[in-house]
């Protein structure tokens, strides 16, 4: 089989390069290879089912599929469709772009056997990418996606150009958004609102919202472009310069406004956002921001999932309340068990991505920025205001993480793991964790080496007091890395 046939679910989903191996034909087997995971009998012994009382609905239920607003992810949303609905499923095409979290919430609604999601989430624009979403409405199980790649058919079929069945999904789940936050409550708030969609498909979502209770607001990069502006439609700084120059251009002419930036990523799965003077909130601070709103304002009494690399922030805030929390690996769906169960209350990670165990068991970023919205309206205090009380309570945290191109990744990975340094950045190893790669616990803060799994890349995250400490330990973490090299 060559490379390009090769198709490997990874962290959520499967994810190619449009036109390389992401191709009609490898749409064509994955659809082929979902319709067999629906039909097959041994589905209902796996773990969602089995384990975790989820309801196994038949294929007869049938299959929603969505799409984002990268190159032809309409025309793949059809051609997997069809290569469902061949095998005799009842299929739905989403009638225009829709957020990911929306399409989990129409699974859920509608009580279907599940749903595919064509997307790359944060991945440039020539990438593309297949979420499968189960009964439940969340991130795909390991042992899921392993059935659906068993089943995999070594040559794509034949599916034709049938009409495909097409629906709106927009306002039954703006409904339930507007079910899980306090609209009229924001109104009554002074805000000045900037919405930034990155060109993704949760764009109009958040606006349309603000727009129906008469929040004054603006939106940026809220049209389709499949190019996504020339940049990643993931929210770091370096990706969001737009926002900033916009909400710096607001401050003279909209006095007596508290102005927020809220930001989504490509697919409207994660959130991040920008306080008043257009400095950029990270995921860290977001989480942590949210999580003290959800316990101070809305009695949120846990349990709390954080993954590995996000920001220690979460557990002591968890502390402080009296919640219990705890730590899971790297990926969302290591959070959905206990989401799906009632085990867990609220799940955050690093890369932007909250849930919510009242909503549905998935990431959701459009609700997330109305909770940060939420907060400084309840407040009446500005972000940058809400990140000083933050860190009045647990100090102050900064983080930055580093992607280091490195074909030896694994062997660099397994160096560390035999021999981990005693001293890193002039700061003496007090602990070692290994829950998802290797975390160095220091005087001052933490250091996580951790080796992707389908790219040559090695990561490195490091969250310290300072900004300066971030750094000088992130610099000797790479010398460190690429010593192993040589």
């Amino acid at each position: 089989m060559a490379a390009s046939d090769r198709i490997k679910f990874g962290t959520d989903g499967w994810r190619g390069v449009i036109a390389d191996d992401f191709t009609y034909a490898n749409v064509a087997r994955v659809g082929a290879a979902i319709a067999a995971l629906l039909h097959a009998p041994e589905r209902r012994d796996l773990p969602p089912y089995r384990a975790w009382g989820v309801p196994c609905r038949p294929a007869s239920a049938g299959l929603i599929v969505g799409y984002d607003t990268r190159f032809s992810s309409a025309e793949f949303a059809c051609h997997l469709g069809r290569a469902v609905a061949q095998r005799g499923i009842p299929v739905t095409v989403t009638a225009a772009p829709v957020p990911t979290p929306a399409l989990s919430a129409a699974i859920v609604e509608w009580q279907l056997a599940g749903g595919a999601m064509i997307t790359a989430s944060h991945n440039p624009p020539r990438w593309s990418g297949v979420k499968f979403k189960p009964e439940y409405g969340g991130s795909a199980t390991p042992e899921i996606t392993a059935l659906i790649e068993a089943h995999l058919p070594s040559h794509a079929p034949e599916v034709g150009d049938p009409p495909v069945e097409t629906r709106e999904i927009k306002e039954e789940y703006l409904a339930r958004l507007r079910a899980a936050v306090d609209l009229r409550g924001l109104a009554r708030a002074p805000l000045y609102v900037v919405v930034d969609a990155m060109y993704g498909s949760a764009q109009g979502y958040l606006a349309e919202l603000l727009r129906a209770v008469r929040i004054p607001h603006l939106e940026v990069r809220s049209t389709v472009d499949p190019l996504f502006g020339g940049r990643k439609p993931e929210p770091l700084p370096e990706n969001v310069v737009p926002l900033k120059a916009v909400i710096r251009s607001l401050r003279a002419r909209v006095r007596g406004r508290i102005v927020v930036g809220l930001i989504t990523d490509g697919d409207g799965d994660r959130a991040a956002g920008m306080d008043e003077s257009g400095a950029f909130l990270d995921t860290h601070r977001t989480a942590s921001l949210i999580l003290w709103h959800l316990v101070r304002h809305r009695d949120l009494s846990g349990p709390v999932l954080k993954s590995f690399a996000l920001t220690d922030m979460i557990g002591k805030l968890a502390d402080l309340a009296g919640v219990p929390w705890r730590e899971i690996r790297i990926g969302f769906k290591w959070a959905v068990e206990d989401l799906v169960t009632g085990r867990a209350a609220f799940a955050a990670e690093e890369s932007g991505g909250y849930g919510y165990g009242w909503h549905i068991p998935e990431r959701d970023g459009v609700l997330s920025n109305l909770y940060l919205l939420e907060l400084v309206a309840t407040t009446g205090k500005p972000i940058g205001a809400l990140v000083t009380d933050l860190f009045s309570l647990v100090g102050p945290h900064h983080y930055a993480r580093r992607d280091l191109t490195l074909p030896n990744r694994l062997e660099v990975m397994a160096r560390l793991e035999k021999a981990p340094p005693e001293r890193l950045a002039d700061q003496r190893v007090a602990k070692v964790e290994t829950l998802d790669g290797l975390k160095l616990r220091l005087d001052r803060g933490w250091v996580l080496f951790r080796a992707s799994g389908t790219e040559p890349i090695l990561r490195l995250y490091c969250e310290m007091d300072s900004p300066e400490c971030v750094r000088t330990a992130l610099d000797e973490a790479e010398r460190l890395a690429r010593g192993g090299l040589l």
